[in-house]
């Protein structure tokens, strides 16, 4: 493999920085330099232009524990999906195919915040005041297979797809949808790029989600749970996805900064190992026996749930958005709405069942207290 764990998108020079002193750096073999570029006009930073071992290492060790040959650092997790998008479309330029440029995303995904994330999602409120969008992508109904190779033309370059929706309302790609995108992606060269930001690292159950479908995506984007609350994405791509991402092609000022790199090494030494792994799992499997059990006292409330690992949701019979404030107010319980009327449920990955007996309790008072609202006509 020709390709370096931390993406090769900045000429390092040989300086190798691994601590700060003052206005000094020292370097890996102790030499002391007076530093006056701070990061670039950054201060408390180091630049990318310089090596980072704290960098190598963390891409080292996501590489071992994942598909990817080749990372690069970002702030966040719209970071990362636009780094994914880049990565996409410079791999078609690199080998010639320019014409190669649309992306075919599905709707009710949240891909970030960005012009080009939100350009990415069909969702009229996220466009709402912020024409004109970025051209370049098609929208498909979510996990609609037959849809999304209809939607395959002379310019497709790939797919962008969050393995579960989160913002979407807690929805879980069918295997037969995953594995369906691959084999087109494979069929037409097209790359398969997965938005992991909010149900990678541990969340699903698996370090990753998309190791549940039995795929191998070229492109991840993650983040969120990734710092255990620090700043930091990361976009992880195959060598043969990353061809185009070259000196010059991408950067971040603040990307594989020292301190995330080491909040990220710390969250992978509690998650990343079969015992947590499986802990998650054994946990999701308790919450979720009770959340189906419960909801059937409520039948006027509560629809379904759905989900992966602890990464759960409640669909409900009406706009969730006032019981996520009854919950709150009344009851000191903090969940989170999301589309299609859904009740998220996304607790630290650290629970027991103490906490799940406490959430049951207050659920339960929660329910039996609420006034839904009147149906419209």
């Amino acid at each position: 493999m020709s390709i370096t764990p931390l993406m090769p998108v900045y000429p390092r020079c040989g300086f190798r920085p691994v601590r700060g002193e003052h206005c000094h750096l020292i370097g890996e073999d102790g030499q002391r330099y007076l530093d006056f570029a701070a990061g670039i006009a950054a201060l408390m930073h180091v630049s990318n232009l310089y090596g980072s071992p704290q960098g190598e290492h963390l891409a080292q060790r996501l590489v071992d524990l994942t598909f990817a040959d080749t990372v690069f650092f970002t702030n966040s997790g719209a970071e990362a999906v636009e780094c994914a998008i880049k990565t996409v479309r410079a791999y078609h330029s690199h080998v010639g195919n320019d014409h190669k440029f649309e992306i075919i995303t599905f709707k009710n995904a949240f891909h970030g915040r960005t012009m080009a994330t939100i350009s990415a999602s069909n969702q009229e409120k996220m466009h709402k005041g912020f024409h004109p969008l970025l051209a370049g992508f098609k929208y498909v109904d979510f996990d609609d297979l037959e849809g999304a190779k209809a939607a395959i033309g002379p310019n497709t370059a790939g797919f962008l797809v969050e393995p579960v929706q989160g913002e979407g309302g807690i929805r879980p790609a069918s295997d037969e949808f995953m594995q369906g995108l691959r084999a087109l992606a494979d069929e037409h060269d097209l790359l398969l790029a997965l938005d992991e930001v909010q149900c990678g690292v541990a969340r699903s159950g698996t370090l990753y989600a998309y190791e549940q479908y039995g795929i191998t995506p070229d492109v991840v984007a993650t983040a969120k749970g990734l710092g255990g609350g620090f700043p930091i994405g990361a976009c992880l791509a195959t060598e043969k996805a990353a061809r185009g991402m070259v000196i010059g092609t991408h950067g971040s000022t603040y990307g594989g900064n020292p301190l995330a790199m080491a909040a990220a090494e710390a969250v992978l030494d509690a998650v990343a190992n079969d015992e947590f792994l499986a802990q998650v799992r054994t946990t999701s499997e308790r919450l979720r026996s009770r959340l189906e059990q419960f909801i059937g006292n409520y039948p006027d409330m509560f629809e379904l749930v759905r989900g992966k690992g602890l990464m759960l949701g409640i669909k409900m019979k009406f706009e969730t958005r006032g019981f996520v404030a009854h919950l709150r107010d009344n009851h000191h319980l903090l969940t989170v709405a999301a589309g299609d009327n859904t009740l998220r449920l996304v607790p630290p990955l650290v629970i027991g069942d103490a906490e799940i007996d406490e959430f049951f309790d207050k659920l339960s008072a929660g329910a039996a207290s609420y006034q839904p609202p009147e149906p419209t006509a």
